[in-house]
C-alpha cells in the first residue's frame, strides 16, 4: 500500500513498475469497495497509461508526477469518461473535454485511476446526498466521511490512489480533509483553473488536492495552478512557491477569538486549538486573538449567494439539453419538469429553490444584493486582520466526524461549515491539516489561512506544525 508519493518513487527506485503501482492500487480499491468511495474505476484506461507511462521512463524523458495515481471528484472533466456530480441526472453522459487541471496532471505522466464520489452536485457536508449512496468513513464505518469530497478524502486516507482532487465551495475539501486525517488545500480563488469542473457557484468554487502528507499536496498544486485562457477568473499572478517548502521563520498569527469561544465547538477541539498557540507561541510565533464580528453571518450569506448562483448554473440540466429525461414526460413543459423533478436530489432542489427565490422579483434586494454586500464587509475585514498578520489560525470544524444519519435538519448541517466557508466568502486560501486525535478515536485538525495569493505562507506554518 502506497500512502504517499514519495513510497511510489522509492518502489519505482527499486524496479517496480508504474503498471505493478496501480495494480496494487486497483487491489487496494477492490478490497475497500464497501466503502463506496469510487463510483467507477477507470481499470482499462489507466493500465494502458501507466504501461505508456513505463515506456516514458525507460527512455528517461517521463514527466514529474509519474508513478502518481489520481482520483477525481465525480465534477471532473475527464475526457472520453462520464462524469455525473453524483447525479442521476447526468445518467449516461460522457465528456467531451478534460479539465484544465486534468490536463496539466496528465502531461506531468500522473495516472488517473477513476472518479469519486461525492455529496450531488457537491452540495452536502456528509456525503449523505449522493445519488449512488453516501461514503462510508474508512476510520469509523458508522460515521461520515465529510462533504462534499467524501470520497476523494476517503480514497487518499484509506490508501485507494496517492492524491485526490476535491472542489472546495464552502469547505467540501477542508471538511472531509479533517474527517478523515487528510491534508485538504483550498487555494486563493482564481489561483487554479476551473475550466472542466461541473460549476456548484462559480464564484466560490476552486479545486484543490488532498493527499496524506503536505508535500504531495503542494507538488500537485504547483502543477496544477497558473493562468488558464479558458477561464476568465484564473490569475496570471505568479506563484509566490516551489515544491520546496521554504522554513515558516517567525510569524504574526492571529486566531479568532468568537471561534475560540463558540459554543458549538467540542471542548476537545477547543483545547487542540489552545494547545496549538502554546506551541507555537514557544516556537517564537506572535499569536494574538483577534475579534471577527461577523461569524453568525458567514453561513447565512453564503446559503443565499451561493443557491442564487446554483439555481442559474443549475438550469443548464433540464432532460433538454443533455442527461436524464423523464420517460413519463409528455410535452415541453412536463418535459422540463419530471425531467429536474425525477433528476434532482432534495438537497439540490432545496438549493436551486432557495436560490430561485433570492434572486426573484422583489426579492434581489433585499437577498442578493444585501448578500453582496455582506461579502464586501466580510473581505475589507478579512483584508484588515491580514494587514496586521501573515496568517489565521482556527479549527476546521467544529467537531470530529458524527454518525450517519445524526443531523437530519438541513439547518443543523449549513452550520458544520461554520468555520470553512469564510475563505470561500473572501477568495483566501486555506488548507485543513491533521492536528491530533480526540479522545473518541477521530482526528482533530487545524485549519490555517493566509492573505490572498500567499499560499507560501500557509505552506511553510503547515509543515512547522506537522513535522517539527
Amino acid at each position: 500500500m502506497y500512502k504517499t508519493f514519495s513510497e511510489v518513487k522509492v518502489a519505482l527506485s527499486a524496479g517496480k513498475t508504474v503498471e505493478s503501482i496501480v495494480r496494487s492500487y486497483l487491489d487496494q480499491i477492490e478490497k475497500h469497495k464497501d466503502l463506496n468511495a469510487f463510483l467507477e474505476v477507470f481499470s482499462e484506461s489507466v493500465i494502458s497509461q501507466a504501461q505508456a507511462v513505463d515506456q516514458k521512463r525507460a527512455s528517461g524523458n517521463a514527466g514529474r508526477l509519474a508513478g502518481m495515481v489520481i482520483g477525481l471528484k465525480d465534477n471532473i472533466c475527464y475526457k472520453g469518461h462520464a462524469v455525473s456530480a453524483s447525479s442521476k441526472i447526468l445518467a449516461g453522459f460522457e465528456s467531451l473535454y478534460s479539465a484544465t487541471v486534468v490536463e496539466r496532471l496528465l502531461a506531468e505522466d500522473a495516472v488517473i485511476i477513476g472518479r469519486l464520489n461525492c455529496d450531488e452536485f457537491a452540495m452536502g457536508s456528509s456525503n449523505e446526498n449522493s445519488a449512488f449512496g453516501p461514503v462510508k468513513n474508512n476510520l469509523r464505518p458508522t460515521h461520515v466521511p465529510g462533504g462534499s469530497s467524501g470520497g476523494s478524502a476517503v480514497a487518499v486516507s484509506a490508501g485507494l490512489c496517492t492524491v485526490a482532487l476535491g472542489s472546495d465551495t464552502g469547505g467540501s475539501i477542508r471538511q472531509p480533509a479533517s474527517f478523515t486525517g487528510t491534508v485538504g488545500l483550498k487555494p486563493t480563488y482564481g489561483r487554479v483553473s476551473r475550466y472542466g469542473l461541473i460549476a456548484y457557484a462559480s464564484s466560490f468554487d476552486q479545486i484543490g488536492p488532498f493527499a496524506n502528507n503536505l508535500e504531495d499536496a503542494v507538488l500537485v498544486m504547483e502543477i496544477m495552478a497558473g493562468k488558464d485562457p479558458k477561464d476568465g477568473t484564473s490569475s496570471s499572478k505568479p506563484l509566490g512557491f516551489s515544491t520546496e517548502i521554504p522554513a515558516a521563520g517567525t510569524k504574526k498569527i492571529a486566531y479568532l477569538n468568537e471561534a475560540l469561544e463558540n459554543e458549538s465547538v467540542d471542548p476537545e477541539v477547543r483545547s487542540m486549538m489552545e494547545k496549538t498557540i502554546d506551541e507555537l507561541r514557544s516556537k517564537g510565533h506572535t499569536v494574538e486573538g483577534v475579534s471577527f464580528p461577523y461569524l453568525e453571518y458567514l453561513v447565512p450569506t453564503y446559503y443565499v449567494l451561493t443557491t442564487a448562483e446554483a439555481s442559474s448554473n443549475l438550469s443548464r440540466f433540464d432532460g433538454v439539453h443533455y442527461g436524464y429525461q423523464s420517460p413519463q414526460a409528455k410535452g415541453v413543459e412536463e418535459t422540463y419538469t419530471l425531467s429536474r423533478s425525477e433528476g434532482f436530489g432534495e438537497e439540490v432542489k432545496r438549493r436551486i429553490m432557495a436560490g430561485t427565490f433570492v434572486l426573484s422579483h422583489g426579492y434581489y434586494d433585499a437577498y442578493y444584493t444585501k448578500g453582496m454586500k455582506v461579502r464586501r464587509v466580510l473581505k475589507n475585514k478579512t483584508k484588515e486582520i491580514f494587514s496586521a498578520y501573515d496568517l489565521m489560525i482556527l479549527p476546521t470544524t467544529p467537531s470530529t466526524a458524527f454518525e450517519f444519519g445524526s443531523i437530519n435538519d438541513p439547518i443543523q448541517m449549513y452550520l458544520q461549515d461554520i468555520f470553512t466557508v469564510h475563505a470561500n466568502l473572501t477568495g483566501n486560501p486555506a488548507i485543513s491539516i491533521p492536528n491530533g486525535m480526540h479522545s473518541n478515536g477521530l482526528p482533530l485538525s487545524l485549519q490555517i489561512m493566509a492573505d490572498d495569493f500567499n499560499e507560501e505562507a500557509l505552506f511553510s506554518l503547515a509543515d512547522q506544525i506537522m513535522n517539527h
